[in-house]
Parts: structure tokens; C-alpha cells; sequence
């Protein structure tokens, strides 16, 4: 398995672009170590992972995710959660301990929307992991991990990935964090409430007009002109 993951390394620095480097550093600043990937030629390496991974079974994969992740690479990360999102039978067999053991270096959005999209979220939406289990994100001193709660709403909703729409449990996460007004969450939040407005515009109106005096004005601003003019996607 090493030789295998040294491989996949290998793979992802024969694309590595000091450009893309000095992005990250910009955009997603992360105490991993960044090779410089861009997510089309992420993708490639993905394929290529996933060819060398047929004949394996589902204890091997799990166990393969989990190695990806402890090497602190960003692009090792990123491959581990989409490789993840592809293997159906693994996906199933998903754990709320298994998720605690890979929650780590979530020290970015994009390593923090990735997970709580491609792993909680849907884990949450095909209840592998409980309503209890993503609350307790929120009850972090982190901002990132309280920020993997409300991401993981999305996935309840959004048609891209797989979401059907889930106002009950969207919102049940969406007022515990209305008072919380850390960048990242405010983000998410509008995220959120605009994602479930695509597919249930009712109970947003509701919620945006019951909570409007405590709302961040951003969230006001962007969930108000979703469901106005649909302009912000």
C-alpha cells in the first residue's frame, strides 16, 4: 500500500505548477504540504488510483483513504475525499468513527468543503452518521469544524449531489449557528439557506423573516436576492 500511495505522489508532482502553489497560499493557506495540482489534473491522478485499486476490497480501501490523509499532503487529501465520494460499497460502509479518524488537517475551506460536503453530508444524507453526530461540530472552539456542520447541509440539498431537499434537518443546523458570526460560517450559512431556497423556497422565506433581527446582514442580503431574483447562485 505505501508503494502505492508513493506512486500516486509521484503522479500528482509531475504536475506540480509553482502558479497553482502560490494560489493556495493565497486562497486556502494550510499547514500541509501543497505540490501545486490543479483539479483537472487532480482528476487524472484520481483515475489513475482508482484503475490500481479494482481488485481491492472494501476493509483495504478504507484503510487506504485513511493512509492519503495521515501523509499531510494537501492534493493526497483531496484525492483520499473524491476517491471516497467514487467508491460506492466503501461509502456504505462508513462509520462515525471511521469520519472521526479522518478528520484531520481541516485547516482550509477547501479541505473543510470537501469534507463536509463529500464525506459528512453525504454520509448525513444516506444516515450513516446521525443529526446528533453533525451538531456536535458545532460545539467546537474551531471555526473550521463548526463550518463542516453547516456545509454538510448542502449536500441535502444540492441536485449536483445527489440532495432531494431536507428543510427540517437544513434548518435544525441552520439556527444554531444564526447568532455565530465568524466569516466562515456567515459564508456557509448563505450557503446553505440558498441551496435549500433552489428546491424549498417556503421555508426559507420563513426562517430569513423569523430570524431577519439576528441575521449577519450578508446572509440577509444574499438568501434575500435568491429568492427574489435567483441571481446568486
Amino acid at each position: 500500500m505505501e508503494n502505492l500511495i508513493k506512486d500516486i505522489r509521484e503522479s500528482l508532482e509531475g504536475f506540480a505548477d509553482e502558479k497553482r502553489i502560490e494560489y493556495a497560499k493565497k486562497s486556502y493557506p494550510t499547514k500541509m504540504h501543497v505540490v501545486g495540482v490543479t483539479v483537472p489534473n487532480l482528476k487524472i491522478v484520481l483515475k489513475e488510483l482508482k484503475q490500481l485499486t479494482k481488485a481491492k476490497g472494501t476493509n483495504e480501501k478504507l484503510e487506504l483513504i485513511k493512509r492519503l490523509i495521515d501523509k499531510d499532503v494537501f492534493e493526497l487529501q483531496q484525492i483520499a475525499f473524491e476517491y471516497l465520494q467514487a467508491e460506492k460499497n466503501v461509502y456504505k460502509s462508513l462509520s462515525e468513527e471511521y469520519i472521526e479518524s479522518i478528520e484531520k488537517n481541516l485547516d482550509n475551506w477547501v479541505s473543510v468543503d470537501y469534507f463536509g460536503a463529500l464525506v459528512v453530508g453525504r454520509a448525513w444524507r444516506e444516515n450513516l452518521v446521525s443529526t446528533e453526530k453533525v451538531k456536535r461540530y458545532l460545539e467546537a472552539d474551531n471555526f473550521w469544524m463548526r463550518r463542516i456542520a453547516v456545509v454538510a447541509t448542502v449536500s441535502l440539498n444540492q441536485k449536483a449531489r445527489g440532495g432531494f431537499g431536507d428543510a427540517k434537518r437544513t434548518l435544525d443546523i441552520c439556527r444554531l449557528v444564526v447568532d455565530d458570526h465568524e466569516e466562515m460560517i456567515i459564508k456557509a450559512l448563505s450557503w446553505a439557506l440558498r441551496e435549500l431556497a433552489k428546491i424549498d423556497k417556503a421555508p426559507v422565506i420563513t426562517f430569513v423573516d423569523e430570524y431577519k433581527n439576528r441575521l449577519h446582514k450578508r446572509v440577509l442580503r444574499e438568501v434575500k436576492k435568491k429568492l427574489e431574483m435567483g441571481l446568486k447562485n
